[in-house]
């Protein structure tokens, strides 16, 4: 065993910002090693993993599984055998049970063995996470000795709640606070974090360095852009957003206590890049971390199927997307025109499929039992359900996931098909306004997002982006004939489902009060298709599904 050099007055802390999978034990351990050997080469001390980095996260109730847990500590013991080299020590997170509990921790590796083990404490129950249900909460930590550093390791939710885990390890003597993390991207969460952060330093006095996991899980996306904080409350060290990388902070002891000095100061991406990366990492990590070779989607010539056609080609390659355009008599010959020119632009394959004779197949069937009826609504989910079942054929036929389409608009208020064009493995617009997949497509017309494998220029044709949209299952049909404009209605459903605002308060807002207690009954009734639809990026700060759990069967109505 190599006897590691006491830490004076400089620190070199090599931040790994990872994209885990969840239950890939071995596979997060190649990681974490390959990281570990890119530390060394820059003569780091020390690599700082993220929250539960050994099991991906979040694990949910695989931690329930003894074996999982079994398979995590024997990957963070072969991690904790490489440091016998006199190469970095590691902080890095897994799940852990003894005699006393189940416990989200994170162990301390240095000198060829787990030097230190310490747990969560406050453990967060709210929006996305759940994770009382399957954790113990830790003892309030000590500070750990690391070569002489005294570091406070609060994970995560012990820097975000009020139970004084900071503060404990600041009285206890340490110096420096090491923060995991596994924060799921939401808009304008940067800023949330940085205020977070700096408000622990004024509460301890003590720098913090927060480390934060990357890449897509299902519908939460982890983006990265880990940072550091000063005494001083200034910004010293900035990781870039949604990419993977390690980079190291350079740490000096100074009269006043450890200080990070000035180093690297990424970019961070606006309001739009910044959406529109995650739905397309969030897409790119789902079909490959699942082992699909690639997807197809239905392209109608609407914004909605054009801007995910967009996504799919940005996350994938133009190679791994196939485009469908499934035609009925409704279908306008802008739409048509629009479909082909957006799949050329993107440079997918793109086929052609009539659904007139399927269509008529089963209305010819159901003609007897539907005697004496008026066609309506039932004929016209005909043909979005016909739509549906060609792409899932398409989907057993080649592997391929289907991607689906709805924004969050529709998905509030039920105008979606059930087994229909609700069909489908993953849906990046999900949490996505009407009006926001608007800003989205007009901004990636102009712009190729860092990591996009799709091509430059408008690759949504300006006429999609112009055009009133509609689902064309009738003649002159348009989407404003039985909503309000789509300004008014996300504006009604932000304040119903994001900010839980009553009637009455958004009738203040100047709304139409007929029309918000419409609205407001449509979101309730569309609770049921919701639970069947597939999962998708979490965008908001309350997306259908994990943060918002509302019962089927509710009569209430806000009168």
């Amino acid at each position: 065993m190599t006897t590691q050099k006491t830490i004076t007055d400089t620190l070199r802390i090599a931040v790994a910002q990872l994209n885990p999978t969840v239950g890939d034990v071995a596979g997060n351990l190649a990681k974490a090693r390959e990281a570990r050997a890119d530390a060394a080469r820059h003569g780091a001390d020390l690599l700082l993993l993220t929250e539960l980095f050994i099991s991906g996260y979040p694990p949910e109730d695989l931690v329930l599984k003894p074996a999982f847990l079994r398979a995590c500590r024997k990957a963070v013991d072969q991690l904790a055998s490489d440091t016998a080299d006199g190469g970095p020590g590691v902080i890095i997170g897994f799940p852990r049970q003894d005699e006393t509990g189940r416990y989200n921790s994170i162990a301390v590796l240095d000198a060829g063995t787990v030097t230190a083990i310490r747990d969560k404490v406050d453990l967060p129950n709210y929006g996305e996470f759940d994770e009382k249900r399957v954790f113990d909460p830790g003892a309030m930590p000590g500070p750990v000795n690391f070569r002489g550093v005294r570091l406070g390791i609060p994970i995560c939710e012990d820097i975000w709640g009020d139970l004084g885990v900071c503060e404990t390890l600041a009285e206890s003597g340490a110096e420096i606070l090491l923060s995991p993390n596994g924060s799921p991207y939401y808009r304008d969460k940067i800023d949330i974090r940085h205020q977070i952060v700096i408000k622990q330093v004024i509460e301890t006095g003590l720098p913090l360095l927060y480390a934060n996991q990357m890449g897509g899980q299902d519908e939460l996306v982890f983006d990265g852009a880990s940072f550091a904080v000063n005494a001083d409350r200034l910004l010293a060290f900035q990781m870039s957003q949604f990419e993977e990388a390690v980079s190291i902070s350079e740490w000096k002891r100074e009269a006043g206590g450890w200080v990070c000095q000035k180093g690297l100061m990424s970019r961070l991406p606006e309001k739009e890049e910044a959406d529109y990366r995650a739905c397309m990492i969030g897409l790119r990590d789902y079909v490959n971390k699942n082992g699909f070779k690639n997807v197809v989607l239905g392209l109608s010539g609407g914004i909605d199927s054009a801007i995910c056609a967009a996504l799919a080609v940005d996350a994938l390659g133009e190679e791994r997307l196939r485009t469908v355009m499934l035609p009925y008599r409704y279908t306008s010959k802008d739409s048509f025109k629009d479909a082909e020119d957006c799949a050329k632009a993107l440079g997918c394959h793109y086929d052609v499929v009539a659904i007139e004779e399927p269509v008529q197949g089963f209305l010819e069937a159901l003609s007897e039992t539907f005697e004496g009826t008026e066609p309506g609504i039932t004929e016209e989910n005909l043909q979005s359900r016909t739509r549906g079942v060609i792409l899932m054929a398409l989907s057993n036929k080649f592997g391929s996931m289907v991607v689906t389409t709805g924004n969050k608009s529709e998905m509030s208020v039920g105008y979606a098909t059930l087994y229909g064009d609700m069909n489908g493995g993953f849906n990046p617009i999900k949490d996505l306004y009407k009006m926001q997949v608007y800003a989205l497509s007009r901004w990636r017309n102009t712009t190729v997002p860092p990591g996009a494998l799709g091509p430059s220029g408008v690759v949504i044709p300006q006429n999609i982006i112009d055009k009133a949209p509609s689902a064309e299952l009738r003649p002159n049909q348009t989407d404003q004939d039985s909503l309000p404009p789509y300004p008014v209605l996300d504006d009604i459903l932000e304040c119903l489902v994001e900010k839980e605002m009553s009637t009455e308060e958004i009738v203040a807002r100047g709304h139409d009060e007929p029309t918000v207690h419409r609205i407001e009954h449509l979101l309730y009734i569309a609770e049921y298709k919701r639970r069947q639809s597939a999962p998708g990026v979490k965008i908001t700060r309350k997306n259908f599904g994990r943060d918002r759990r509302y019962p089927i069967t509710n009569r209430f109505r806000d009168r």
